[in-house]
């Protein structure tokens, strides 16, 4: 497929496994809300990402060197350390997980619909032919 669109559907697929990954760490914290001692987690993935594909570009084979970049980025789950205003040591924050719920929500879809219009588009001009 990178042939058709260079490294832009094996990018979206990675963004998409990275915000369905986001999405089950904002779960965690939800419905861990009441749970005493429980802190929060967050995964990052972008700077990662970015910081590959920026070295990967100043390679003399891009092409290449880009698509093993995003292949090699992982996700990497981290735990918020911040102090907790309860008395049971719970440091979730509902009202943001609820944002960042939403939030992940949107650019998931935004993401599906990216690449089912990659695909439409290769499939008229398919038939074309």
């Amino acid at each position: 497929m990178a042939g058709l669109y260079g490294n832009g559907v094996e990018l979206t697929e990675k963004m998409l496994d990275f915000l369905w990954g986001r999405q089950k760490v904002t779960l965690s914290n939800i419905s861990n809300n009441d749970t005493p001692g429980y802190k929060s987690r967050y995964i990052t993935f972008e700077e990662e990402l970015q910081t590959r594909i920026q070295k990967a570009s100043q390679t003399g084979r891009p092409r290449t060197s880009v698509s093993q970049a995003i292949d090699s980025a992982r996700v990497r789950v981290h735990t918020t350390r911040n102090e907790s205003t309860r008395l049971d040591g719970n440091n979730v924050d509902m009202d943001q997980e609820q944002v960042d719920l939403v939030r992940n929500a949107y650019e998931y879809q935004y993401m599906l619909s990216s690449i089912n219009n990659d695909f439409k588009r290769l499939q008229n001009a398919a038939k074309a032919f």
